[in-house]
């Protein structure tokens, strides 16, 4: 009949929803591009690899990343957010959704002060216990919006 999960199986929804703030994108340093990463970013903007490293990508020996620019990574847009979010890398997917936040609360209450998308109300514990869920099935992770 139906293809909906069993209700018991988490979604990333239920603990977070980007709101696409652009807290997560800003700062001097941006993160590091995966061949993964780089072939997504690539089909995503739908350009030549050699354009894209170009105009994007700050490449320094073997470690690729995206460029920054005025303060925050070059494929954040004021008023839209991430501009590649379909084609991120996979550290943009996991954030804010961090193995760290299981380990110490002070992590939680550190990332959920960054992060508006964060749902926080349920608590702690109830947080980390979809969380770890999710992470013993890190596909869920790498494949949601």
């Amino acid at each position: 009949m139906g293809t909906q999960p069993p209700p018991n199986l988490a979604s990333i929804s239920d603990i977070f929803v980007c709101t696409r703030c652009g807290f997560c994108c800003q700062g001097q340093t941006t993160v590091s591009l995966n061949e993964a990463d780089q072939e997504r970013m690539v089909q995503h903007l739908n350009l030549p690899q050699e354009e894209v490293a170009r105009r994007f990508w700050r490449i320094t020996g073997s470690v690729v990343q995206m460029q920054v620019q005025d303060g925050h990574c070059i494929f954040y847009e004021a008023g839209h957010g991430c501009s590649v979010h379909a084609g991120r890398p996979w550290r943009c997917r996991q954030w804010p959704l961090h193995p760290s936040i299981l380990s110490d609360e002070n992590n939680f209450q550190s990332i959920a002060e960054s992060c508006p998308g964060l749902k926080t109300s349920m608590g702690y514990a109830a947080f980390c216990r979809i969380l770890r869920q999710l992470l013993e099935d890190s596909s869920s992770l790498a494949q949601e919006e």
